[in-house]
């Protein structure tokens, strides 16, 4: 039996929150673990620099400066199948504030590219930008 496209956003939104949280999570409180959600051909693109493979990925996250991220919105939409090949595959857009080893607050927007099977032909896209932060009072 066909799962409705409904059903199918609903579970697939749910999924994205578990993941949103989890992902945060460690990336404030642990970040070694962070790679295994990546491919072998990842590319993050973080401020407009791209960091591309795990080891490079792996490096990254061992300098970045210690975070507090909070995550004020987050939206998700399935991607159609003819547009990745039929892998299950989320477009997640989250956006929030975080602070670097104590310092000034950023508001800070991140998109991911969830997919649930993929081949190397298909690198997941992670792309970060952070803004500067006006201090909503």
């Amino acid at each position: 039996m066909a799962v409705d496209f409904k059903t199918y956003v609903d579970q697939a939104c749910k999924a994205v929150e578990e993941f949103v949280s989890i992902y945060y999570e460690t990336m404030d409180k642990r970040r070694w673990p962070l790679t295994r959600l990546y491919l072998e051909k990842a590319i993050l693109i973080w401020n407009g620099n791209l960091i591309t493979g795990l080891e490079a990925l792996a490096n990254f996250f061992d300098v970045l400066p210690s975070s507090e991220f909070q995550v004020n919105m987050l939206d998700c939409q399935p991607v159609h199948e003819q547009a990745t090949q039929a892998q299950t595959t989320v477009l997640v857009v989250t956006s929030g504030t975080v602070k670097f080893d104590g310092n000034k607050q950023h508001f800070s927007n991140q998109n991911f590219q969830l997919t649930a099977q993929t081949t190397t032909n298909n690198p997941v896209e992670d792309c970060k930008r952070l803004l500067p932060f006006s201090g909503l009072g």
